[in-house]
């Protein structure tokens, strides 16, 4: 079975401080749901379009694990903590077998 994979690519950080509280909140519930945070990168070198800012990478089990974590209660409530506070692409993808 392929892994799934959270990606998330922020375009802008309009509020560090509902970040972090998000970041507090998020991670029970990623690690609820099966989910391993293999990046929490604010180093980040972009080429082309890409855009230099903080970028996320959360590996699971399996795509579908990945889809139910993001439509868990928990991290939906984590999304309710983050609010308006960034602006970012977030891609559900599903791993090479």
């Amino acid at each position: 079975m392929a892994k799934g994979y959270w990606v998330s690519v922020y375009r802008s950080i309009a509020d560090p401080e509902k970040v972090a509280a998000y970041d507090k909140v998020t991670a029970p519930a990623i690690e609820a749901a099966g989910g391993r945070t293999l990046s929490l990168g604010s180093r980040v070198v972009a080429h082309d379009a890409g855009i230099a800012e903080r970028t996320v990478l959360i590996e699971f089990d399996s795509f579908e694990q990945a889809v139910a974590a993001r439509e868990s209660a928990a991290y939906q409530e984590a999304l309710d903590v983050l609010g308006d506070a960034v602006e970012r692409d977030f891609r559900i993808i599903e791993g090479l077998d």
